[in-house]
């Protein structure tokens, strides 16, 4: 194995590249916009314990450390302002690295110049037009801009709606709207403010609501809400203030401190459908392979899609360090990786629906949410998906 072309240099794709060159692998981005094109605010996420820990696999954590806050506890409140109880973040309490909050796009960012630092070349502009393999094995891209290039492996790092993914399998399934959009917001100006390091979690009656306080001072919140399927087209026509009437109206009737953030917030609002992909049949054919939300995307609920795509650029680096040939080691990425990814997407898709119950099933939850957080707590309930590791010095056998 020689050279890696890698589709995406979103999160997946930078990673993997990091991976990789330090396996001993050459590997290329292919960035389909300029490397402007990426705006400072918009949405935040969260890279929960096993991501960070797979960034420590390949010491890259410490950039991202350095430009997130840390997220300790999460409590939790019914829609009628009743506190439901509160646990730690999984992973820092067991010595791991814990949580932190970032934004989506200082999170790339970040990666990206970490990358390059280490020497890993990314190619902007560089919009893919098709894949395919040669009568030699090795992988053809061919660019919009009538560029070729030619690589033992291409890595599809290029998100939900991938055309690698259709290209190794035209009839691969396509995203599912989940029902609702993600919108985040940010303000200076909320009347309670949630407690440092903490997300104060908020089972509304018709949407569900996060936020937490950055050190500065600065409410970022977060709402999971109900909403039709839109074009790009009609998206784009809704503006943030808009969204914000929306969303105050689904927050009204609940007596917490939703409503009263949202309204303080000004036009430092954005929103995005959320979508899944709960399994995909294929994820590589012919020296192609998939990787992050392009092999299985996550609704947000669980907020673990980004920490998902850290793990499988470093899983896939280690299979193409150790297996001999890229049929080998993709069969064994897939293998690794599958049964992981695809409980985790489902169990976000389940938290999905239970965001929002009828007046049965909140009272239900309600007066159970303590004793279920208490025993959370002391079982170690999310150990197999916050307490994972990657062993980097662990070969991988076919």
């Amino acid at each position: 194995m020689t050279k890696a072309l890698i589709i995406g240099g979103g999160i997946a794709g930078t990673v993997t590249a990091m991976a990789l060159h330090k396996a001993g692998v050459d590997a290329v981005v292919y960035e389909a916009y300029p490397p402007d094109a990426t705006d400072t605010g918009g949405a935040f996420l969260l890279v929960a314990n096993n991501g960070l820990e797979a960034l420590r696999t390949i010491d890259a954590h410490g950039p991202v450390l350095e430009r997130a806050f840390p997220a300790s506890r999460v409590e939790f409140i019914s829609n009628t302002g009743k506190r439901l109880g509160d646990k730690p973040m999984s992973g820092a309490q067991d010595g791991g690295l814990g949580a932190v909050t970032i934004r989506r796009a200082t999170l790339a960012r970040v990666l990206r110049e970490e990358a390059v630092r280490r020497g890993v070349r990314i190619e902007y502009g560089k919009r893919l037009l098709a894949a395919q393999t040669g009568p030699d094995g090795r992988v053809v891209g061919s660019f919009a801009d009538g560029g070729r290039a030619v690589g033992d492996v291409l890595i599809g790092a290029d998100g939900i709606h991938s055309l690698i993914r259709r290209t190794i399998d035209a009839g691969a399934p396509r995203p599912r709207y989940t029902g609702q959009h993600t919108v985040c917001g940010y303000t200076r100006d909320a009347s309670a403010p949630p407690a440092p390091d903490t997300y104060t979690m908020v089972f509304g009656k018709q949407a569900f609501f996060g936020a937490t306080a950055a050190p500065d001072g600065e409410v970022w919140w977060f709402s999971n809400a109900p909403a039709a399927e839109l074009s790009k087209a009609e998206q784009a026509a809704v503006t943030p203030g808009q969204w914000r009437e929306r969303l105050t109206e689904l927050f009204a009737e609940d007596q917490t401190p939703a409503a009263d953030i949202v309204r303080a917030t000004g036009e430092n609002i954005v929103a995005t459908a959320a979508y899944d992909l709960l399994s995909t049949p294929v994820w590589s054919e012919e020296g192609m392979v998939i990787v992050g939300d392009a092999a299985h995307a996550c609704a947000p609920n669980a907020a673990q899609g980004a920490s998902m795509a850290i793990e499988d650029g470093v899983v896939l680096a280690k299979c193409l360090r150790d297996l001999p040939g890229p049929r080998s080691a993709l069969a064994a990425y897939e293998g690794l990786r599958r049964e992981r990814v695809e409980k985790v997407a489902a169990n976000s898709a389940g938290l999905a629906r239970r965001n929002a119950p009828g007046p049965v099933k909140r009272a239900l939850r309600d007066a159970t949410m303590a004793r279920r957080l208490d025993r959370a707590g002391t079982t170690g309930g999310d150990d197999w998906l916050t307490g994972y590791r990657i062993d980097w010095d662990e070969p991988v056998s076919a």
